[in-house]
Formats: structure tokens, sequence, C-alpha cells
């Protein structure tokens, strides 16, 4: 019996998130369109019919290009001095907005080029530095060549590491005593 109960209770939280997913695909467009009908139900306006699908872009349909009566020609001067005055502005904020980006070129060419002098530098330091190296490290297989050398006469002088070691020590003893 508690077996067939747990799996009512799967089986209805299945179906409340089936329910919860499908509500949440379809609810958003649902809302828009009711919200769309509703506010187009209460305009006033008439909808606009114009099929701008078969005019290129810049083209103005020929009912606007009519004639009204009731603008006079101040007006239309004025709009049109609007617009232009609209395109000055927008060329003028284009200029300098080329302008500004001309200057973060130049910038920024300027700073790669001291990145790359600094690199140079590095470059040319890190050769030094390595000639250097190389260097002593010649120096330092010729001392120990010449140390072999002069250890090896010792040997044929007659002496001994170990009586040189016991030799210290007993003068060490000697001084300190």
């Amino acid at each position: 019996m508690g077996l067939n109960c747990g799996g009512v209770v799967v089986r209805f939280g299945l179906w409340v998130a089936a329910l919860s997913i499908a509500g949440y695909i379809v609810g958003p467009p649902l809302y828009w369109h009711l919200v769309e009908l509703l506010n187009h139900s209460s305009s006033s306006c008439t909808p606009c019919v114009c099929d701008c699908s078969s005019q290129p872009i810049i083209s103005i349909p020929q009912y606007c290009a009519k004639h009204d009566p009731k603008v006079d020609g101040d007006t239309e001067n004025n709009v049109a001095e609007l617009l232009s005055e609209e395109l000055n502005l927008r060329e003028t904020e284009a200029l300098k907005n080329q302008r500004r980006a001309d200057m973060g070129l130049l910038e920024s060419k300027k700073i790669a080029s001291q990145y790359q002098k600094e690199a140079d530098k590095c470059n040319s330091g890190m050769e030094t530095c390595e000639e250097a190296r190389e260097k002593a490290e010649m120096a330092l297989v010729a001392q120990k060549k010449l140390s072999a050398l002069w250890e090896l006469r010792a040997r044929h002088k007659g002496w001994q590491e170990g009586l040189a070691k016991s030799n210290s020590r007993s003068k060490g003893k000697l001084h300190s005593a």
C-alpha cells in the first residue's frame, strides 16, 4: 500500500512539473498577444497600411510625398534645415569618434613600441648574462683542471689527503694550547 502511495505522489509531481514547463513556454507569448489585443482595441488610431517590402529602404511612399495644403513653405524649409543640421551633427560626431579612435591607435602603437624596446633590452641583457655564465663556466673548468694538476703534483711529492687533515688538526691543537 505504501509503495502505491509513493507512485501516486511521483506521478502528481511529474504532472505539476509538466504543467509548469508548459506554462513557462506558452505563458509569455500568450501574455503578449493578450496585451497587444487590449492595446489595439483601446487605441483610437487606425492602423497604418504601408507595404514597405517592395520599396527600397531610402525611398519615401508616394502618399508621403504629396503636398499637404495645411503645411506651408516655411515649415518645409524648417524641416529641411533641421534634417541638414542633424546630418551635420552626426558627421561631426563621427569625425570626433574617428579622431578618438586614431588617437587610441597611436597611443597603443607608442606603448607597443616601448614594450618592444624593453623586450629588446631584456633580450640583450639575457644574452650578456648567458655569455658571462659561459665564460664563468669555462673559467671554472680551467680552474678545476689546474687544481687537479696541482693536486697530482703534490701527490707525486708525497702529499696525502688524510695526513694534511691530521696535520692541520694537530697544528690547531698546538695553537689553542
